[in-house]
């Protein structure tokens, strides 16, 4: 379960409505009863619901919620409404959209290529990077588990991934052995993950044996490749693939025998078309 402070809601309510909805007070309809409706218009995977209606509920709304973060929903499936006094309803109804909008893109995006994965490797998983839109990474966070994803990192400090702006600070920034071999003796309850740019570097990385060896923007013949060798040369390493991958690329890499997939594209998915009514009751 995704935890979401008072804190939180405030900092996003606070956002558009520090000083109230100034066309609801010069039209005197404030203090009128109401009841908002959030509906879906394009039939897909719907997300921010569980946020979305803590946000109006902190505004002394009254909701209830028609589907569940994750699922699958028809065009004008209603997924969320909420009843109270109007000017609480006009100040709860752009951000809520907003929430519910992005995250649901997120979701779907999330979703698509997690099931394209699964067409060749049911087991696969597909982990999304700390690469966040800033501000956004618990609200990425809960709709990229909404759409069956997993989180790769949520922070550097999370996990050990020892990249080539690392190496370059070493005495020898080619010896991967060494390099792996000090980060399990300064962190010994953690996986090491290493990035490789290229094929040489790859190969150098796996004498090395690191839990994880991460491919960056590899072709997948060099990954077909490695997943072979890979198997011989450190068997207790696991391969994964990075760099590139979204909605349209993600098929190319599905069938290469690797089951680990690295990426941020959900992140920056087109939001979902949220269309919102609101009635006097």
């Amino acid at each position: 379960m995704i935890y979401y402070s008072d804190a939180f809601l405030d900092s996003l309510l606070l956002e558009d409505i520090h000083y109230g909805d100034l066309t609801t007070r010069a039209l005197g309809i404030g203090a009128q009863s109401g009841e908002m409706h959030f509906s879906r218009k394009q039939a897909g995977y719907v997300s921010g619901l569980t946020l979305g209606q803590k946000l109006l509920e902190k505004l002394g709304l009254q909701t209830q919620l028609h589907a569940n973060d994750g699922d699958h929903t028809e065009a004008g499936t209603l997924l969320l409404t909420a009843t109270g006094r109007a000017e609480a309803l006009h100040q709860g109804w752009k951000m809520v959209q907003n929430v519910i909008e992005w995250s649901s893109g997120v979701t779907q995006m999330t979703r698509c290529m997690v099931d394209t994965l699964r067409q060749y490797q049911p087991d696969a998983q597909l982990a999304c990077t700390r690469k966040n839109i800033p501000g956004t990474k618990l609200l990425a966070t809960a709709a990229v588990l909404a759409g069956k994803g997993i989180i790769h990192r949520q922070g550097c400090a999370e996990t050990i991934l020892l990249f080539a702006n690392h190496r370059r600070f070493l005495a020898e920034p080619e010896n991967w052995c060494a390099a792996i071999a000090a980060l399990r003796r300064e962190a010994p309850e953690k996986a090491i993950i290493a990035e490789a740019d290229n094929p040489d570097e790859a190969y150098q990385a796996l004498k090395g044996c690191p839990d994880v060896l991460q491919l960056d923007k590899f072709s997948p013949d060099d990954i077909r490749r490695l997943v072979k060798d890979a198997a011989v040369l450190a068997p207790g390493c696991t391969l994964s693939v990075a760099g590139g991958l979204n909605a349209e690329t993600i098929g190319q890499y599905a069938d290469t025998g690797v089951k680990l997939f690295v990426t941020s594209a959900p992140y920056y998915a087109s939001p979902a078309d949220i269309k919102v009514r609101l009635y006097p009751r």
